[in-house]
């Protein structure tokens, strides 16, 4: 490592709550689908921010959108009318055709939160039912916040050291109908699941499975809702990943790439729901500012205009079948290869720490959940021959990896 970072490693430990696992690795400059370190040594971006930059980085149109918007309204508050809000709203309520309200915020957690606030409310002031509880999968991930972190379906260090965490949320296995069927009682106020789990190791929900759980959800009077922080906006394949399947959700999350790497979320639901929320019941400060709803709206019509989802859907394809190949030549080294569109997880049948390390000196930087899956959400402009040479990386390494 060179000096510089070095320098800035240590001036990080000292200033900064040491609450991050970092890479060693420190990023000055990122363009399109490329991250430059502090030496100017370049990498291909296969995180794109944790499914963020779905635009790539540094994209002109989104920059001269968010240098015109700063010159007219950066921020005034959401007690104020904001056309720039409106036109995000309608756009990203059009690509869902079921969904009616949109909330703004600034995260997914934050999303998700609203989600739960909302749900719990329209079961007692909508619906006059003393519902509360959340029902959320194991392998789940829905944020930090206390109450998110307490819908999340893992364990371990993500909430040690928390409790008491809030009541009123059940976690029940992951693809497992008949258990979820039981977990559900008059106090459910709603179903939050993902449709593919990211967090949880790149775990695709079975089609059968999440035809199921909106069933439960509509046989019980439930609210059936879909966190779609990650999976959203084009990553899998469709604009919304529930759209693979027949699903009509009542809410749906977002956030992630709304805005390409601005701070952006949203919480969008039917007509009926929102009813749940009445002025003063739920608020933000800076949810769907100025500058941030214009770049969000860009971000929407820049993805249905050039067909992102059809090129997610199409590129993922090919990678599956390149890890597929390299699976059946690695068999000893390749559990399973698994995703939906440019969202792609290849489980080692070791710990992939090493593998992890040397694809990184190779210039390929890849996101490693569980200790084990090498877990890819490029942006989706990335090339094509990124992903193969990314393919052909992998296994010159696992050549000469010990299992």
């Amino acid at each position: 490592m060179s000096s510089k970072y070095d320098a800035l490693v240590s001036r990080d430990k000292t200033v900064l709550c040491q609450t991050y696992g970092r890479y060693p690795l420190a990023i000055e400059k990122a363009v399109g689908s490329r991250l430059y370190d502090l030496d100017g040594r370049e990498y291909v971006d296969l995180l794109a921010g944790i499914a963020v930059a779905g635009l790539g980085h540094s994209h002109p149109e989104l920059l001269a959108v968010m240098q015109e918007q700063a010159t007219e309204l950066i921020h005034v508050s959401n007690l104020f009318y904001q056309p720039r809000q409106v036109e995000l709203a309608e756009k990203l309520l059009a690509t869902t055709n079921m969904l009616d309200r949109a909330f703004f915020c600034n995260s997914g957690a934050e999303a998700n939160e609203a989600a739960i606030k909302l749900a719990r409310r329209y079961m007692r002031t909508v619906r006059c039912k003393d519902a509360h509880e959340i029902i959320t999968l194991s392998g789940s991930f829905h944020g930090r916040t206390l109450a998110t972190l307490t819908a999340t379906g893992q364990g371990g260090r993500i909430k040690e050291g928390f409790e008491p965490l809030p009541a009123g949320f059940v976690t029940v296995p992951f693809g497992d109908a008949a258990a979820l069927r039981a977990a559900v009682t008059q106090k459910t106020a709603a179903v939050l699941i993902e449709m593919v789990q990211g967090e949880g190791g790149v775990l695709p929900l079975p089609e059968a499975y999440a035809l199921e759980v909106q069933d439960i959800c509509r046989e019980a009077g439930c609210l059936f809702m879909v966190d779609e922080i990650q999976t959203g906006l084009c990553r899998t394949g469709r604009f919304w990943a529930h759209q693979h399947f027949a699903l009509s959700p009542d809410v749906i999350t977002t956030a992630k790439g709304l805005a390409n790497g601005l701070p952006m979320g949203a919480m969008l639901c039917k007509e009926y729901v929102s009813k749940g929320f009445a002025p003063g019941s739920h608020a933000t400060t800076f949810g769907g500012g100025g500058v941030l709803a214009a770049v969000a709206s860009k971000v929407v019509d820049i993805m249905l205009r050039d067909d992102l989802a059809g090129r997610a859907r199409d590129l993922g394809a090919l990678a599956l079948d390149a890890f597929g190949k390299l699976k059946a030549r690695r068999q000893d080294k390749i559990g399973d290869v698994r995703g939906l569109g440019l969202m792609l997880g290849i489980e080692l049948t070791f710990d992939g720490a090493s593998v992890h390390a040397a694809l990184r000196e190779r210039g390929f930087v890849c996101n490693l959940a569980h200790g084990r899956v090498l877990r890819l959400l490029p942006p989706l402009v990335i090339a094509a021959d990124d992903l193969l040479a990314f393919a052909a990386a992998l296994d010159d390494i696992l050549a000469e990896a010990k299992a």
